[in-house]
């Protein structure tokens, strides 16, 4: 059985450098045989969370797609921008739906606990992301996600891709895919 690994940058820029990040990340993670979903966060538009909003008209309907897919897969690889030095709101919110409970009343944290997830970044900026790294360690920990040791930062990254999607710097593609590999080894011991 091939693992299912969901894939998703938490950017909606259409050059945003953390899609190419995600996008090479896929491409990795197919290479030693996961099947990979890479989805775009714009179609799953969800409105800045508020309880009172939750309370009147439930969980988006968006949020639901997104959480059934994600429970139809054994691991994530997200790749995150850096909002000064933090990871991005987008990121955040996405999180904060998911987590939710359903209209059916299911916990949204079903989904999330034990999930094997591989974390990325990409920046213009010499950093490359990496202050924003351990904040999304800690937030995917609190959600109960099981995030791989592995993990990568790619700075001045608007020049760090080659037209076919590889990193110029061939240790740091060779960690990308370290990133892939974890994730699909630690989705392999939790399916079994």
């Amino acid at each position: 059985m091939s693992i299912r690994l969901l894939a998703f940058a938490a950017s909606t820029r259409k050059a945003s450098v953390n899609r190419r990040l995600i996008e090479r990340l896929a491409h990795h993670a197919r290479q030693e045989g996961a099947e990979v979903s890479l989805l775009d966060l714009n179609d799953f538009p969800m409105p800045l969370y508020d309880g009172d909003s939750e309370e009147a008209n439930g969980r988006p309907a968006s949020a639901d797609r997104l959480q059934e897919m994600l429970a139809s897969h054994q691991g994530l690889l997200l790749a995150t921008p850096e909002y000064n030095g933090f990871f991005s709101p987008l990121l955040k919110n996405t999180f904060d739906w998911l987590s939710r409970p359903a209209a059916d009343g299911q916990s949204g944290m079903d989904a999330l606990r034990g999930m094997p997830v591989g974390i990325v970044s990409a920046s213009p900026g010499a950093m490359g992301g990496m202050r924003a790294l351990p904040f999304v360690r800690l937030y995917l920990n609190n959600l109960g996600m099981l995030v791989a040791p592995q993990q990568i930062a790619v700075s001045r990254a608007a020049s760090a891709f080659h037209e076919d999607g590889s990193l110029d710097d061939e240790g740091q593609d060779h960690a990308l895919a370290a990133v892939a590999r974890q994730v699909i080894d630690l989705a392999s011991l939790r399916a079994s």
